[in-house]
């Protein structure tokens, strides 16, 4: 984590540096609350007051702190209150279905952490720190673990600045995270070291094309070649899991067999950094295809995984429309 410079004196002193500051940074403390919470819409609750207690305690801001550090500490602060006031956490996670509150992130919106005058080093966010399967594990650990594994595991802090975003001793922040660490290791998939591209590669992508394509021809063999034998398929909120293609197939016949609901639309785009269909439905005797979900889908040894399915409530924050006809493009900016 590269030491940021802004400190009190330029920032904090009147509103308008202030509000300045926080829009630079708001897609940055969007994103660490985004892997506290694990919910994309529960993040934007998040920042906002974030940004609202920065500003109301300012006075009480210690001119030798730096301003990005203590941002994060309020940001922090406010992840844990919401996930004490919410009452929920994991003991164990067998699927992605037992996360209720799962939601997407755009790519598109991740992208927009760049280079800052007081982060000058920033990186691209990798997908080991994004991936669906890191952000429903962390939802397993305490919060103060979570906490502590994300700042000095993600956000590369050093053990000191861990324990005074936590309030505690430097050998506290460090058994938080040691466990913290000891639980991942039990609930994330073994392939996880292997990632490292930041956008999914030319092999995810041609995959991702061809499950569009067999989406748009209601082609259940065509599903069904780009699929692992084992796959597995959720759609949080709700419980339910799919595991195998003799699970999968009732799925593709109510979507793609002679009673389906109506023509498919897909569009590429990306979530979490990994490949994602965006579906729109035209039912029977509408003129529009409609945002009807999103599939997710993480590849392995060349076939498709799984796939986590998420309702259609984000495609404005993907960039997407709600409705086409059927010369409209998808995008909308």
């Amino acid at each position: 984590m590269t030491a940021p410079h802004a400190t009190s004196s330029s920032v904090i002193g009147d509103e308008s540096s202030f509000q300045e500051y926080a829009e630079r940074h708001r897609r940055e403390m969007h994103v660490h609350c985004y892997r506290m919470l694990a919910s994309f819409d529960e993040a934007e609750d998040a920042v906002q007051e974030t940004f609202l207690r920065a500003w109301r305690h300012r006075e009480g801001f210690e001119g030798d702190t730096l301003v990005r550090a203590w941002l994060y500490r309020i940001a922090t602060n406010v992840c844990l209150d919401m996930i004490r006031s919410r009452a929920r956490r994991l003991t164990e996670l067998h699927s992605f279905s037992e996360v209720s509150w799962l939601q997407p992130y755009p790519d598109r919106l991740l992208d927009e952490i760049a280079s800052t005058d007081d982060q000058p080093d920033a990186v691209a966010v990798a997908r080991e720190t994004i991936e669906l399967a890191f952000l429903a594990a962390l939802q397993v650990l305490p919060p103060r673990q979570r906490a502590a594994l994300i700042s000095r595991d993600v956000l590369g802090m050093p053990a000191s600045e861990t324990a005074s975003l936590l309030d505690t001793s430097v050998a506290a922040a460090n058994s938080a995270v040691q466990r913290a660490r000891a639980t991942m290791q039990e609930h994330l998939p073994s392939h996880r070291l292997e990632w490292s591209a930041v956008e999914p590669s030319a092999e995810e992508r041609l995959l991702l094309q061809r499950f569009i394509d067999a989406h748009e021809r209601c082609d259940a063999a065509a599903a069904l070649a780009v699929a692992a034998e084992d796959i597995r398929v959720t759609m949080p909120p709700y419980p339910m899991c799919f595991d195998g293609l003799d699970a999968l197939m009732p799925l593709l016949e109510r979507a793609f067999g002679p009673d389906r609901e109506g023509d498919w639309r897909l569009v590429a785009t990306t979530a979490n950094r990994m490949p994602t269909a965006a579906s729109y439905l035209r039912r029977s005797g509408d003129s529009t295809f409609r945002a009807f979900k999103f599939d997710v889908l993480r590849v392995e040894s060349g076939v498709i995984a799984e796939i986590t399915t998420f309702g259609p409530e984000l495609f404005p924050a993907f960039g997407l429309a709600m409705t086409l006809d059927d010369a409209a493009p998808a995008a909308t900016g």
